[in-house]
C-alpha cells in the first residue's frame, strides 16, 4: 500500500462541460464524498437526485456579478491550499471555519470554442474564465493534498484509485493531474492572449504564448530515435489537424508534416475554376497539376516525377471521386487528403488497407493571416503566415516581349507552386501542370539544372522525344542574383520567367532575358520557405 495516499473527503465541481460529469459525481457520492458546487454545475447535479452544498454555503456569500465573482473567497482557496500537515494552516482553517477540499473538478468556459465560432468581442470576454484558472492553480500547487481534474477523460483514473485504495488517490496520480492542470491553465492563457494581440493588431507582442491539447501520441519522430506527439492548437484552420481520418494506420510525424505541406500547397487552386492534385514528398511537392478533373490532374502531376511520387502524399482541391481513387491507388502511395469523398471512392481506397484517406471538410484559405513558428537554439522565432497570393499581385512585364496568355496563365500557376517548393526553389511548368522542380539547394543556378534535368528524365520515363521543358515556363521563389540561373532555364527549352525581382543586377537579367527571346515578368513578392 502506497504511503503517500490522500483520502478524499470533500470535492468541489464547477465544469462548463458537463460530459460524464453526473455519472462521475454519482460515483463519488457513493463513496461517502460531500459535493460542493457552482451554478449550472449544481445544477445538473441537484437535477439528477445528488446531494450537493452551493460554493454561497462555503463561503458566506452569493454569486454575483453575472456569475463573475463566486470562488475568489478564502474559504474556497483556503481549502484548496491549506497544508493539511502544517499545524499553522490547520489552526488558520480551524479559526476561520475553512473546510478542506481534497479534490477539485473544474473545465474551463470555453473560451477557444467561442472565438473560433467567430463570437462578438464582448462574448469572448465574457468566456474568459476567472475562478476557474485561480482554483486549478491552488489545487494544483497543493497537490500534495489535494488532487485536481481538468478534463473528464480523467474522471476514470480518479474513480480507479479511489476504488484501489479505499477512497483515496495516490501521490502519482495527484502530480500527473497537477501537470496536466497547469499546462490547461497555460494553453488557456495563450489563446487568450494570443486573441487579444490580434484584435489589437499587434504582430509582436512583448510575450509570445504558446499552447495546445495534445491529438496523439506519435510512434516516433522524424527518425525513430526521436519521441514525438502531435498537438492541436485553438486555430480552427481546415487541414491535417481537423481532417477525420477514414482509414488506413496512424499517421507518423513525416506523414502529419507532408499532408499538411500537401493540402496547404493544393489551397492555392480555386475548386470552381478548375480540379487540382498536388502531389508531396519530403515536404517538397513532386508534382502539381490543374486540370478538367481530378483524375486528369493527378495524371499530369504525377508525369512530372512518378520515382518521387511513389511513397508520397496526395491532395486534392475538389472531393475525391471513384476516377481520381483509381487511379491514385494504382501507385504506393502514404496519404490522400481531400475535403471530401465519394462513397465509390471510399470503397476504392478501402482495398489498400494502409492507405490513410483524411477528409479535411474544407480547404484552408490560403489569404487567411495565421502564425507560423520555428523552434532555435533557446527560443522560437514566429512570423505571419505567408498569404500573399499571385492573383493580387501586379505582374509587371520587365522585357522587350510580353508573355502570351497561355505563358500568362503558366507564370501563374507555377508561381503558387513555388511557394510551397523548399528555397531555392524552381519550377517549371506548362498546360497548368508542373514539368520539372528543383528544390532546397544552395544556390539557384542548381535548383535551375536539377529542375531541366527532372524535366528531361520525365519525358523519358513517359517514352517522349525531348524534355518536357521544351515551352515551358519558370518560375523562381526569390529574384536571379546572376544570369547563368535563367540561362539554365532558357537552355532547357523555357520561354517566360516569373521572378521577384529586386537585385542588384536585375538589368544584367533582364538583358540576358531580352537576348534569350524569353518574356519575364516582376511580383514584387519573394516565396523564400526555408
Amino acid at each position: 500500500m502506497p504511503s503517500d495516499l490522500k483520502r478524499v473527503s470533500r470535492a468541489l465541481l464547477s465544469v462548463s462541460d458537463k460530459t460524464g460529469l453526473v455519472d462521475f459525481a454519482r460515483a463519488l457520492h457513493a463513496r461517502g464524498i460531500e459535493l460542493v458546487s457552482t451554478g449550472g454545475t449544481h445544477k445538473s447535479l441537484s437535477e439528477a437526485g445528488l446531494p450537493v452544498r452551493d460554493v454561497s454555503e462555503l463561503t458566506g456569500f452569493p454569486e454575483m456579478m453575472d456569475g463573475r465573482v463566486k470562488t475568489l473567497h478564502p474559504a474556497v482557496h483556503g481549502g484548496l491550499l491549506g497544508i493539511r500537515a502544517n499545524p499553522e494552516h490547520q489552526a488558520a482553517m480551524l479559526a476561520h471555519g475553512i473546510q478542506p477540499i481534497d479534490l477539485l473538478v473544474v473545465n474551463l468556459y470555453p473560451f477557444e470554442a467561442t472565438v473560433a465560432a467567430g463570437k462578438p468581442y464582448a462574448d469572448c470576454i465574457e468566456n474568459i474564465d476567472i475562478g476557474g484558472p485561480a482554483m486549478i492553480r491552488a489545487a494544483a500547487k497543493n497537490h500534495g493534498d489535494v488532487a485536481v481534474v481538468v478534463d473528464g477523460a480523467d474522471y476514470a483514473a480518479v474513480l480507479d484509485d479511489l476504488a484501489q485504495y479505499d477512497g483515496s488517490v495516490t501521490l502519482t496520480l495527484r502530480r500527473r493531474l497537477a501537470q496536466k492542470a497547469y499546462a490547461r491553465t497555460a494553453a488557456y492563457d495563450a489563446a487568450i492572449s494570443n486573441w487579444l494581440a490580434n484584435e489589437l493588431g499587434e504582430a509582436t507582442p512583448p510575450f509570445r504564448a504558446l499552447g495546445g491539447s495534445i491529438a496523439e501520441v506519435m510512434r516516433y519522430g522524424e527518425n525513430p530515435h526521436q519521441s514525438a506527439a502531435f498537438y492541436r492548437t485553438p486555430e480552427n484552420r481546415p487541414g491535417v489537424a481537423t481532417a477525420r481520418q477514414v482509414q488506413g494506420k496512424q499517421l507518423s510525424y513525416n506523414n502529419i508534416n507532408d499532408t499538411d505541406a500537401a493540402y496547404e500547397a493544393v489551397a492555392e487552386f480555386d475548386p470552381n475554376r478548375s480540379a487540382a492534385v498536388v502531389i508531396v514528398k519530403h515536404a517538397n511537392p513532386c508534382g502539381v497539376a490543374e486540370g478538367a478533373s481530378l483524375r486528369e490532374a493527378y495524371e499530369k502531376a504525377l508525369r512530372c516525377d512518378p520515382v518521387s511520387a511513389f511513397g508520397g502524399i496526395v491532395a486534392m482541391n475538389r472531393p475525391l471521386d471513384a476516377e481520381a481513387a483509381k487511379a491514385i491507388t494504382e501507385i504506393f502511395t502514404e496519404v490522400i487528403i481531400a475535403p471530401d469523398a465519394s462513397e465509390e471512392a471510399i470503397a476504392i481506397v478501402a482495398a489498400k488497407k494502409n492507405l490513410r484517406l483524411l477528409l479535411a471538410g474544407a480547404l484552408p484559405d490560403p489569404r487567411a493571416p495565421g502564425l507560423t513558428l520555428r523552434t532555435v537554439a533557446g527560443g522560437f522565432l514566429a512570423q505571419n503566415r505567408d498569404n500573399a497570393v499571385v492573383d493580387a499581385m501586379d505582374l509587371n512585364v520587365v522585357t522587350k516581349r510580353a508573355p502570351t496568355e497561355r505563358e500568362l496563365a503558366d507564370l501563374r500557376f507555377a508561381f503558387r507552386v513555388a511557394k510551397h517548393v523548399k528555397s531555392n526553389a524552381i519550377v517549371y511548368a506548362r498546360d497548368l501542370a508542373t514539368v520539372g522542380i528543383g528544390a532546397g539547394q544552395m544556390s539557384r543556378v542548381d535548383s535551375s539544372r536539377i529542375a531541366a534535368w527532372k524535366a528531361a528524365e520525365a519525358a523519358k520515363a513517359a517514352g517522349l522525344p525531348e524534355t518536357l521543358a521544351k515551352g515551358s515556363v519558370v518560375a523562381s521563389d526569390a529574384f536571379f542574383p546572376f544570369a547563368d540561373g535563367l540561362l539554365a532555364a532558357a537552355e532547357a527549352g523555357a520561354t517566360a520567367v516569373i521572378q521577384p525581382g529586386g537585385s542588384m543586377r536585375d538589368d544584367e537579367v533582364i538583358k540576358a532575358a531580352d537576348e534569350a527571346g524569353l518574356a519575364m515578368v516582376f511580383t514584387g513578392h519573394r516565396h523564400f520557405r526555408h
